[in-house]
């Protein structure tokens, strides 16, 4: 990976990944997953910051990829801690849900109850997350570059070439007939 988009990506992706992990912030990945977006938007002007010229699509999209790659596996690896954290709370919530509903389907209760229980869905649903962040991350790199293109000034016109005129080669005039 070239030295200078290590940076912008690793802090792009440290954003997407904590800010998708936190229990509350987290909801704002339901508006259009707006945190990985953003921290594909956020690689792109690290990266802009860097150079002299407009950053390419092309290297906009392929920093938000890899920003969105590094936010998914550390929002993955965020997320088993404070599931650890909340999970029995949520549970518990769960429990009271389905306590205070008497009339809920006996499938609907069922399947609610094998999905506190499992965590091969909680495995798929990281992976899942890890490849949607890819994907917007990706989105949030070409949205970046169109939000922080740097407008150059036109160069100026060319110099038309400088062309002489040869001069015209020596007269000598003499004279005819004449003295001194």
């Amino acid at each position: 990976m070239d030295q200078g988009r290590l940076q912008p990506v690793l802090l792009g992706g440290l954003f997407i990944g904590v800010m998708s992990a936190l229990p509350i912030v987290s909801a704002g990945n339901c508006c259009c997953c707006m945190w990985v977006i953003g921290g594909g938007v956020l690689a792109v002007y690290l990266r802009q910051q860097q150079l002299p010229a407009s950053v390419t699509a092309a290297e906009g999209a392929l920093v938000g990829l890899m920003a969105g790659l590094i936010g998914g596996v550390v929002g993955a690896l965020l997320s088993i801690p404070v599931h650890m954290l909340l999970g029995p709370m949520q549970a518990e919530w769960i429990n009271r849900i389905l306590n205070s509903n008497p009339d809920m389907p006996p499938e609907a209760r069922d399947m609610a109850q094998r999905m506190m229980a499992g965590s091969g869905m909680r495995i798929v649903g990281m992976l899942v997350n890890i490849c949607v962040s890819v994907v917007f991350g990706l989105v949030g790199g070409l949205l970046g570059v169109a939000i922080f293109k740097k407008n150059t000034p036109p160069p100026p016109p060319p110099t038309p070439p400088v062309t002489t005129i040869p001069s015209p080669p020596p007269t000598v005039t003499t004279r005819v007939g004449g003295s001194l």
